[in-house]
C-alpha cells in the first residue's frame, strides 16, 4: 500500500472508531469514552509511527521483538506509552483519572501508579525517579522506559549506534516498599529532612537527604543514618538534635524525599555539610569546604 493511501486508510478506521467510541460515550458516560477514544488514538499513533521509529526515531525490543507502539526520546531519555507498553509487559488494567492526572496499572503482584507533574512513579510503596518527568502527548502519557522497566522486572540496554533500547525480563515484578526499606532508616532520615528542610523546596529536601547518605558511606563519618545524624564526636552536626525537633512527625514530602533518597536518587553526590549561612552560629564550613550550590535558604558544601 502507498504511503498516502495507507495514511487516508488509517484516517479513516480513526474516523469510524472515534464514531463509534462516541456512541459508547453517550451508553456508559466520559469515563469510558475518554478510555477507550485514548486506546483507539494510540493504535493508529502506533501505526503511523512504526516508519518513524525505524527511520531515523528510537526502536525498542522488549524480550527480542519489536516494540510496536510510539516512542521517542526526550533530554536523553527514552520515553513510551504507559498504557500500551505496560500491557505489553503484562499488565492486566490501565486506568486514568483526568481530574488528578493519574495513571494506575496493575499487574499480578505489581501496582503503580504515576501522576502527571510529580517527579516520581509508585511501583508497589516504592518511590521510583522520572528523571524529566512523565509527559503527555495527544492525551497519551508516556514514561522513562527504564523507570518502568524496573518496576516490572526489566532491565534496559541502550545501543546509540542503532538508537534501540533494547529491555529484557530478568526477574520478577518490583520487590513491595514494605520489605525493601528499612523502617527506622525511613524514620530518622525523613524527620531529618523535616526538620532541617521542612519548608525548603522539594528539590532542598533531597539534598539534606543526600548529605546523610553521602555522609553514611563515607569513612569519615558514622555508617549508619542514626549514627550520621546523631553525631557529636565534633560537636553538634545537626541542630534539631539539640532542639528537639527532630522527634516532630515528619510532613508527607519529606517522607517521600526520604524514600527516593534511599532509592538512590542523589543530586549532590559530593556534598557533605550544608548550613543556612543567614543563621548559622558558626562560620567554619564556609570559610572551610567548598561550596557546591545554594537551594532555598541552604548552601551545600563539599
Amino acid at each position: 500500500m502507498k504511503k498516502t493511501g495507507r495514511k487516508k486508510y488509517l484516517r479513516s478506521i480513526l474516523a469510524v472508531s472515534v464514531s463509534a467510541v462516541m456512541l459508547m460515550g453517550n451508553a456508559f458516560g466520559l469515563t469510558a469514552y475518554a478510555n477507550a477514544a485514548e486506546d483507539t488514538a494510540e493504535v493508529v499513533r502506533a501505526a503511523e509511527s512504526g516508519q518513524a521509529q525505524r527511520s531515523g526515531g528510537v526502536k525498542v525490543l522488549v524480550n527480542g521483538s519489536l516494540y510496536k507502539g510510539a516512542a521517542f526520546i526526550e533530554k536523553n531519555t527514552t520515553y513510551v506509552g504507559i498504557r500500551q507498553f505496560s500491557m505489553l509487559l503484562g499488565a492486566t488494567n490501565v486506568s486514568w483519572e483526568a481530574s488528578t492526572k493519574t495513571a494506575t496499572v496493575n499487574a499480578n503482584g505489581l501496582t503503580l501508579r504515576v501522576k502527571y507533574g510529580a517527579g516520581y512513579m509508585v511501583a508497589n510503596g516504592r518511590y521510583l525517579w522520572l528523571g524529566n518527568g512523565s509527559i503527555i502527548k495527544e492525551g497519551t502519557m508516556y514514561v522513562p522506559i527504564r523507570v518502568i522497566c524496573k518496576a516490572f522486572g526489566y532491565e534496559v540496554d541502550w545501543s546509540g549506534s542503532e538508537r534501540t533500547a533494547s529491555a529484557v525480563k530478568v526477574s520478577g515484578v518490583i520487590e513491595s516498599g514494605d520489605t525493601y526499606y528499612n523502617s527506622d532508616d525511613v524514620m530518622w532520615l525523613s524527620r531529618i529532612i523535616n526538620a532541617e528542610a521542612g519548608s525548603e523546596p522539594f528539590s532542598g529536601k533531597i539534598a539534606v537527604g543526600n548529605v546523610v547518605l553521602n555522609r553514611k558511606n563515607s569513612p569519615q563519618f558514622p555508617n549508619t543514618i542514626y549514627g550520621v545524624i546523631f553525631d557529636n564526636s565534633s560537636g553538634v552536626q545537626f541542630t534539631p538534635t539539640a532542639n528537639g525537633t527532630i522527634y516532630y512527625t515528619p510532613n508527607t514530602d519529606s517522607v517521600i524525599a526520604a524514600k527516593l533518597c534511599l532509592e538512590g536518587y542523589n543530586i549532590l553526590p559530593n556534598a557533605l555539610f550544608f548550613i543556612n549561612e543567614k543563621t548559622a552560629a558558626s562560620s567554619w564550613v564556609s570559610d572551610n569546604r567548598e561550596q557546591i550550590t545554594v537551594i532555598g535558604n541552604h548552601s551545600f558544601f563539599a
